[in-house]
This record gives structure tokens, C-alpha cells and sequence, in this order.
């Protein structure tokens, strides 16, 4: 950092014009806080973001993966999970009165930060009040969908001890892409069917991956 300008040293940016300006490098050289022995902080934060293809990429690394880069080690990985997890916690709304999560986007935005870069696949649900305020959410399976079995007695045993009304599904590919699978189809298609049965309704059903997220209802996939 010494042989920068004053004026381009991260830290000193941000001082002078917010955090907003800083580029992502910039960003992560400041948790990172001091490069090692021949390699300035700012390229090791370049490095390690090109290790995890981006930003987005670094909430899928566990501690040892990031412990495994050059000139990251134990202390390091943990000083950036650490910073990730403040993040990823002030997107999570926590308020006296019950979030309202009535459109995709809303409820997309409340789960990308708890589920989206999670390296397993993982399924779960959103319970919902008569008015869509947020009962609780609960993850019932891990693995892949197409090798775990989600069986609606679960789904909906979880939703009628909530006393929920509605429910929506949801569930995280770790490969990136939120496209949903012909497994993924059937799974919505017989929890709906379901859910009609019992009288909760499947109100949606959400793949997240990373940023991303697909709704079965906003791309008229749900069934009626």
C-alpha cells in the first residue's frame, strides 16, 4: 500500500468519499488489511477474488478454501467470512412487526442472503400468515432433489404446526443457475396437488442461486 498515491490507497478513499466508490478489490484489500512478502494487498485481493470467479463467488468458500490461497491462511479466511457474514446479516430485516413478503422479489431478497451460496442443494419453506407476514422458515432437506426424497407429510406437517395458511417452496442450486429442473417441475407439481388437499396453499416456489432466483409464479410454471 506504501507505494500507492495517497490518493488511490483504499482506506484513504474511503475516507474521503464513502465506501459506494471503492471498487470490489478495494473493498476486500480493506478487510484483508496488509499483503505479505512481495505482493501488495490490493493484488492479493485481486487474486483471491479471481480465484473465486468474483465477488459472488466468495460466500461458497469455506474456511479452508480460502486458507488454501496464497498468502490468505487461517486468519485471513476468517477475517473475510467474517465481513461476509456481517453483510449477509444486514439484509436479513428484523423488526418488531412480521416482514411481509407478498412477490417474489420480496421474499427472493429475504432468502438469496441466507441460502443463495450455499454449496449443498437445500430445500425448505416460507410459512406465511393470511396475510403473507413471515411465520418462519425451515430447511427440511440437503442434498439434491433428484436424490432426496421431500416428502409432502413433512412439507406440510412443518406448515400446519406453524398454523401457517400459505407456504412457499424453496430450494438453491450451488452451480450458479437458477433454471429449474424437470425434478424440480414434478416436486412443485405433487406439493401443490397436495397442498390443495390439506388447505395450505403453495404459493411459489423459488430456486436461488447466488444473485439469481426463478419463480415458478413469475414465470407461470405454478400450477393451478
Amino acid at each position: 500500500m506504501r507505494d500507492l498515491a495517497l490518493h488511490d490507497r483504499p482506506r484513504e478513499k474511503l475516507q474521503r468519499h464513502g465506501a459506494g466508490v471503492l471498487g470490489d478489490n478495494e473493498v476486500l484489500a480493506i478487510v484483508l488489511a496488509s499483503g505479505k512478502r512481495g505482493q501488495d494487498v490490493l493484488t492479493l485481493a485481486g487474486r483471491l477474488l479471481a480465484a473465486s470467479n468474483g465477488l459472488p463467488g466468495l460466500p461458497g468458500l469455506s474456511t479452508a478454501d480460502l486458507a488454501r490461497q496464497p498468502g490468505i491462511g487461517p486468519a485471513r479466511a476468517a477475517q473475510v467470512l467474517a465481513a461476509l457474514e456481517l453483510g449477509r446479516r444486514t439484509l436479513i430485516t428484523r423488526t418488531a412487526e412480521r416482514l411481509r413478503l407478498s412477490t417474489p422479489l420480496q421474499l427472493a431478497s429475504w432468502l438469496i442472503p441466507q441460502f443463495g451460496a450455499a454449496r449443498v442443494e437445500q430445500f425448505g419453506i416460507v410459512m406465511l400468515d393470511t396475510r403473507h407476514r413471515l411465520i418462519r422458515a425451515a430447511v427440511l432437506s440437503k442434498g439434491s432433489l433428484d436424490a432426496t426424497v421431500v416428502h409432502p407429510r413433512e412439507v406440510f406437517r412443518e406448515a400446519a404446526g406453524a398454523s401457517a395458511s400459505a407456504i412457499v417452496l424453496f430450494h438453491n442450486h450451488p452451480s450458479g443457475d437458477p433454471t429449474p429442473s424437470a425434478d424440480d417441475q414434478a416436486l412443485t407439481e405433487r406439493l401443490v396437488r397436495a397442498g390443495e388437499v390439506i388447505g395450505i396453499r403453495v404459493a411459489d416456489h423459488l430456486v436461488l442461486a447466488h444473485q439469481h432466483y426463478y419463480s415458478f409464479l413469475e414465470s407461470g410454471r405454478l400450477p393451478r
